[in-house]
């Protein structure tokens, strides 16, 4: 199985739809939503789908492996942007060469 990371600043909307997709997929699973607002209402619709998320800021994102160490222990496969809004790392870029894509719900 499929496991996905979504990274998402706003409401969740997209985010909602793909959890909504994949909840009895056999195929894949929403393993975990990121965000980089602690006040993202995507949160919330995470919470009400039972999946995990996390909250990180400009440093942990930008000058650490953190959240790449997080996605990489999480076993994640794909990575949708459903509403990012912030540029992606080289360093994320180069472990996900192939497997990041943006939302089109």
């Amino acid at each position: 199985m499929k496991r996905i990371a979504i990274f998402a600043s706003g409401s969740g909307s997209n985010a909602q739809k793909i959890m909504e997709h994949f909840k009895r997929s056999k195929e894949a699973e929403v393993a975990i939503v990121l965000s980089n607002r602690a006040d993202a209402y995507v949160l919330q619709r995470a919470d009400n789908f039972e999946v995990p998320t996390h909250v990180f800021n400009r440093e942990e994102f930008y000058h650490s492996q953190s959240v790449i160490t997080l996605l990489k222990n999480l076993e994640i496969d794909l990575i949708v942007l459903a509403g990012f809004l912030w540029l992606i790392p080289e360093n994320l870029l180069h472990e996900y060469p192939k497997q990041i894509g943006r939302a089109h719900v």
